[in-house]
């Protein structure tokens, strides 16, 4: 299953859940994002010719990150694009894989958890990010999802 959280026109966040399968390849961001996340399951014997990457020059205004559950129960708050209007938050559990594209996030572990985070480097420090105040746990509103 994979969940798609948009708002206002606005893709916030893909959800590509642990129980998710099909064959082949498939990619579920838009070709624009400058992080991409993909799915591949191919049968045994299935090769991958070897190769690697040519630099490409790329301009990238926005940090997106991914977030990998290795373990645990995590719960990810979602917030609006520039106003940071709390919005909804979804339940991410080990084997679920995240990726945070547009507006704010928080996470609170509702376990001990271990997440793996990819993102676009080099981090900048707290010039990366603004920290704002996270919603009151009294207004926490599941999405369709987790």
């Amino acid at each position: 299953m994979v969940d798609t959280i948009t708002h206002e026109g606005h893709l916030l966040a893909i959800i590509l859940r642990a129980d998710f399968q099909r064959d082949g390849i498939h990619f579920l961001t838009p070709e624009s994002f400058s992080q991409q996340l993909g799915y591949m399951k191919r049968p045994e014997g299935y090769a991958i010719a070897p190769h690697d990457h040519n630099p490409v020059p790329r301009i990238i205004e926005w940090t997106q990150e991914v977030l990998f559950i290795k373990s645990g129960r995590v719960r990810l708050d979602l917030y609006a694009p520039e106003s940071r209007e709390y919005l909804e938050s979804r339940i991410l559990e080990a084997g679920d894989v995240a990726l945070l594209a547009h507006g704010g996030h928080g996470l609170v572990m509702l376990e001990e958890s271990e997440i793996i985070e990819v993102k676009q480097g080099p981090y900048a420090g707290e010039a990366d990010k603004t920290r704002f105040e996270p919603v009151d746990e009294s207004r926490i509103v599941y999405g369709d999802g987790k």
